[in-house]
């Protein structure tokens, strides 16, 4: 289960919201189709993160009108149903020992509840570990916001997708993998796969190695039949927690893979060999 948690780039304190945040009723998701999406912004003004965001939702985002907000707000607004929120919060899991944060892009729907984690949940994307610089992730915003777009509009239309285990419901489209080209960053691999040589020995269809210009310009062009990798895991001098990979597609903002592994010694931080070998099949 996933406990979410305040961000402290948006609220300065460690309040714990214990719970996992519900999916939204067949109500609820009319209540978001009405509703003006509120875009929170961190109050740094030296955020990447307030840059990226907004050229995102201005780029791509057409579900609903929006508007940025500040965070306080959100503090008034998240209980008026008239709204949804994209908003960062810090997450962690009962089962991860190590007790690691993570931050995660939150689409919310507005509702008079007295936590955070009582506010259905439209779609939630895993961004970095909690602490480390936005700009670990923010050239990729672009491509997250615009998947959660699709899956706001997927659930609209069938609310059964709204299952505990949804965003693994896209693995359902491996097979459309063979015919693009996937795009990686070497940090983000485990050793094993850490050159074209021993990804090929694996993986048969097109891959590349290239750098996060690469990856944001892939996605800024919206480069047909290309998808990218975005890999979240933990940072700095900690050694176990969780590991997510993401396949999303730069010209469908399609999501083609989800995954996350606990590391150990035997699954390191990055796309894994067995995720590799999952693909090919």
């Amino acid at each position: 289960m996933r406990t979410l948690l305040l961000s402290l780039a948006l609220f300065f304190t460690t309040v714990l919201l214990r719970g996992q945040a519900p999916f939204p009723s067949s109500d609820e998701i009319k209540q978001f189709n009405a509703s003006k999406t509120c875009v929170v912004l961190e109050d740094d003004p030296f955020s990447s993160y307030n840059i990226y965001i907004k050229e995102a939702v201005k780029a791509c985002w057409k579900i609903t009108p929006y508007e940025f907000i500040t965070v306080k707000d959100f503090n008034v607004r998240r209980l008026n149903p008239a709204y949804s929120f994209l908003v960062i919060t810090q997450t962690n899991f009962d089962m991860d020992k190590s007790h690691g944060l993570y931050n995660f892009l939150n689409l919310l729907q507005g509702k008079d509840v007295n936590k955070l984690a009582e506010m259905p949940e439209i779609c939630a994307i895993p961004l970095s570990f909690a602490g480390v610089s936005d700009l670990i992730y923010s050239y990729k915003l672009s491509a997250i916001v615009s998947f959660m777009q699709k899956h706001a509009q997927k659930i609209s239309e069938d609310p059964s997708l709204t299952l505990r285990k949804y965003l693994k419901y896209y693995n359902k489209n491996i097979p459309g993998i063979k015919n693009k080209t996937i795009l990686v960053e070497q940090d983000d691999l485990a050793p094993e796969i850490s050159t074209i040589e021993r990804i090929k020995a694996i993986y048969t269809n097109n891959i590349k190695i290239v750098t996060d210009d690469e990856i944001s310009k892939a996605i800024e062009n919206k480069t047909p039949d290309t998808i990218i990798l975005h890999k979240v895991g933990p940072m700095g001098d900690r050694y176990s927690g969780y590991c997510f990979v993401m396949l999303i597609g730069t010209d469908d903002s399609e999501l083609y893979y989800y995954n996350l592994h606990m590391v150990d010694k035997a699954n390191p931080n990055g796309l894994l060999p067995d995720d590799l070998k999952r693909l090919e099949n």
